[in-house]
């Protein structure tokens, strides 16, 4: 069974590079969304370690003590569409319009299968792309370089956990540190990124404390344009990439990150197509159920 499984695997994803290849060269140009084309349709990504063998890492530079690696990446993508608020006026996913990609290759190969998935879920009609993403530079640089109309959000999240770090890092030295920190969680919520560096950089720091605080605080400032959280909920948008952490979580870890579990680069490429076709209720448009068997007179 499981070598049985890992093959299928590695064919479906050998199906869906040809697929890949065939969207991007326009010899497949994909149908418009049938029915009432959705307003918008995100595209979010993250990636997760993945546990492997020993061969599967030889070389590779990890954070374990000893300086190796013990895992590799898995970059995951999850798209789905929006059409609408809820009672509340906040962004409601569309039921039944989430699809999941993986993969353990390059960030270009990656870069390949996600547009070639946009373009299948429509990004020609629909009015607004969206990238969804942690400041993960890999993802802005795809983002960018392959979806350069596309608004392009920080998670929201990420960003608190990230002026929180900040916070504790000026406490020694901010009259009121729980006063600060809730006040540039404000700053945050308006998307006024201005105003938080503002109050971060007042302070005169020498050695390494100013190093990590100019870090920090930098983050901020590189990610500005995709911070204005006000301005976002404002038109209605996600403001956090939960959809491709759960993903992360439910579609790759409960399978592949189980305990004592050590794979190979191949092994995990086919359970990770696998996981991700039946998530998107894709299975029988890759691997179409076998019609070679006879009915029962």
């Amino acid at each position: 069974m499981e070598r049985s499984a890992e093959a299928d695997g590695i064919a479906a994803a050998a199906v869906l590079a040809e697929q890949t290849r065939a969207i991007l060269t326009r010899r497949v140009i994909p149908l418009p969304p049938p029915g009432p084309v959705p307003d918008m349709l995100y595209l979010a990504v993250d990636g997760t370690g993945v546990p492997m063998t020993a061969a599967e890492t030889t070389g590779r530079a990890g954070k374990h003590p000893d300086g190796r690696a013990r895992t590799r990446e898995a970059k995951l993508a999850c798209l789905f569409t929006q059409s609408g608020l809820d009672d509340e006026d906040k962004p409601v996913r569309d039921v039944d319009s989430t699809s999941y990609l993986a993969t353990l290759d390059p960030v270009e190969t990656f870069a390949d299968l996600v547009q070639a998935e946009a373009h299948r879920r429509g990004s020609d009609h629909i009015r607004q792309l969206v990238v969804l993403g942690d400041g993960a530079r890999w993802i802005w640089n795809l983002a960018e370089q392959r979806f350069p109309t596309a608004t392009g959000i920080l998670d929201m999240f990420h960003a608190r956990e990230h002026l929180h770090a900040l916070a504790e890092q000026l406490a020694f030295i901010v009259p009121d540190p729980a006063t600060w920190l809730q006040q540039r969680l404000t700053d945050l919520d308006n998307g006024d990124i201005e105003a938080l560096s503002a109050a971060a950089r007042r302070y005169q720091l020498d050695g390494p404390k100013a190093t990590d605080v100019d870090k920090a605080v930098s983050y901020f400032e590189t990610n500005a344009h995709r911070m204005r959280y006000a301005h976002y909920r404002k038109l209605g948008m996600f403001v956090g990439s939960g959809t491709v952490e759960a993903g992360c979580k439910a579609v790759l870890g409960a399978r592949l990150k189980q305990s004592g579990m050590h794979w190979t680069a191949r092994g995990a490429t086919g359970i990770t197509s696998l996981r991700c076709l039946h998530a998107s209720g894709r299975w029988n448009q890759i691997c179409p159920p076998p019609n070679s068997q006879t009915a029962v007179a």
